[in-house]
């Protein structure tokens, strides 16, 4: 299973990517909107797990592009220190899956993803 995971924090990214990758998923990292884009064009990940602040396309932005550009059901997880209720609202209306609050833990990114994988 291929996580594309996308987020300009690479300390984060880095700590995520080597849970995810121990958890048994390949995990293709994107530091910004553009290179998430670029790397849709040629590949369907099994699941998205998003920032919402990135560089040149928000992570709402990145939702509508997969729900509405691509039409791809792929599960969409945002990750966020900017919670309020304005932007879980957002992301949730534009087809996001689930909405984690950072400081989070790499392992509740695991079960969340489990959790959307029995779903499907």
């Amino acid at each position: 299973m291929e996580v594309l995971l996308a987020d300009d924090d690479d300390l984060l990214a880095s700590l995520l990517s080597f849970r995810l990758k121990k958890g048994g998923y390949k995990v293709r990292h994107t530091c910004n909107g553009k290179e998430v884009i670029e790397y849709l064009e040629t590949h369907e990940p099994d699941f998205i797990v998003s920032d919402i602040m990135m560089p040149y396309f928000s992570g709402i932005e990145l939702i509508n592009y997969v729900r509405n550009d691509l039409s791809l059901n792929t599960p969409i997880i945002i990750i966020s220190s900017a919670g309020n209720e304005e932007n879980v609202l957002s992301a949730f209306e534009m087809g996001a899956n689930d909405f984690i609050t950072k400081p989070f833990s790499p392992t509740e990114l695991l079960v969340r993803l489990e959790r959307e994988l029995k779903k499907t």
